[in-house]
């Protein structure tokens, strides 16, 4: 069974991309970024591309109520990201 959790927001911000003054491949940017997020979140839980958070099964649900999202999306190293995706 498929239980959805919360919606997230872990796409990179237009001022973001301001910031650095250079120009990236802003879909593969967020590709990556969701990437890496879907790798630090618990076995049963997945990030979807528009933001949903699914867990399969009561487990995998109970500990993807628990986590804190906010924290995990900055815990993501974005410079690296950013340096791999310029264009």
């Amino acid at each position: 069974m498929t239980t959805e959790i919360t919606t997230i927001d872990y796409t990179v911000p237009a001022e973001t991309y301001v910031a650095y003054g250079a120009d990236f491949n802003m879909e593969a940017v967020n590709d990556a970024v969701l990437a890496e997020l879907n790798g630090l979140v618990p076995d049963g839980v997945t990030v979807l591309r528009n933001g949903r958070v699914v867990a399969e099964g009561s487990a995998a649900a109970a500990k993807a109520r628990d986590l804190d999202w906010d924290s995990l999306v900055k815990s993501i190293d974005l410079d690296q990201i950013l340096a791999s995706h310029g264009k």
